[in-house]
């Protein structure tokens, strides 16, 4: 295990250093520069600010200068907030993004896992096609049409729920149902497949042959192994929910990561892109280590290489 873990971590570092270097490269092949939206910017100006951001230097020396303050935690200033470093600002957006990312989480998982598990053990009956229906629809309708439709609902027609924000319990009901709409049904579908095949497999004929309480064979036996394919989809999953929703954070007005991302886009503030790429694709890649790992404590027949 610790020489499995060992190279899992190496390989992360590895993968990391790679889409930083990506990341610059990418974003110094993009024509204009960050200060072409400026107003009545005189030539002399923008040689002084290129000067004051280091990006009147020659691109080896800033890519070298910019993995530098990487290894340090330093992302460099944003080119349009004046006086504030990325890493600031990502330290201020992103808790906001991940509390809201973490209730979506923990309402697919507390849903979708129990829906798959009954759909899978009433399969062909009438529960099982509802729920086959309703997964399908949950999985198609794209989260900017159901956020759409529960603030008309929820807000215009019934007024019982906030549509700005996240400054109450009540104001997280919309934006946590309508971010975990996709992934509920997506693991329900994944789960309802896995124990499908968990269920049909000898050694729980067995566990019935032997007398065991369904209770036992659903969590003991089934649920263990049906539940690897859920877990795989949980690393990306946690690292996409932290983040939260681009759409949604800007249709429910929420001061997060993703509002700020697309901002940073559209004002080419290049620090603030680059970091932020770079700090959800590191995120992404540890929620893989953790899932890797977690592997091998889920189902201990599996031997890590």
């Amino acid at each position: 295990m610790p020489k499995y873990i060992a190279k899992r971590v190496i390989m992360a570092v590895v993968t990391a250093f790679l889409v930083a270097t990506l990341t610059f490269c990418i974003m110094n092949l993009v024509p204009g520069g960050p200060f072409l939206a400026e107003k009545a910017v005189t030539p002399q100006a923008q040689a002084a600010m290129e000067a004051k951001y280091g990006l009147d230097k020659p691109l080896p020396q800033q890519y070298l200068t910019y993995l530098s303050g990487l290894l340090h935690g330093d992302f460099g200033l944003s080119l349009k907030k004046r006086g504030r470093t990325v890493a600031e600002i990502i330290s201020t957006k992103f808790p906001v993004s991940a509390r809201l990312g973490a209730c979506a989480l923990i309402v697919a998982v507390c849903i979708g896992v129990p829906l798959g598990s009954v759909a899978a053990f009433n399969r062909g009956k009438l529960v099982d096609n509802i729920l086959v229906v309703l997964s399908t629809a949950g999985i198609a309708i794209p989260s900017f049409l159901s956020s759409t439709l529960l603030m008309y609902v929820f807000t215009t027609k019934l007024q019982l729920l906030p549509s700005l924000g996240l400054t109450t319990p009540e104001s997280y009901i919309m934006p946590v149902t309508a971010l975990a709409l996709y992934p509920t049904f997506y693991i329900a579908r994944l789960m309802r497949s896995s124990m499908l095949d968990v269920i049909g497999q000898d050694y729980m004929k067995t566990a019935r042959a032997k007398g065991v309480s369904t209770f036992l064979i659903i969590f003991k036996h089934a649920m263990r192994n049906a539940i690897l394919p859920v877990v795989t989809y949980l690393g990306p999953l946690l690292a996409s929910l932290m983040t939260g929703s681009f759409i949604i954070e800007k249709i429910f007005n929420i001061p997060g990561l993703g509002s700020e991302f697309v901002g940073a886009i559209t004002s080419r503030d290049y620090p603030m892109i680059m970091g932020t790429t770079i700090f959800l694709a590191v995120f992404v890649i540890c929620m893989n280590v953790i899932v890797d790992i977690l592997y091998a404590v889920i189902d201990p027949r599996i031997k890590l290489k």
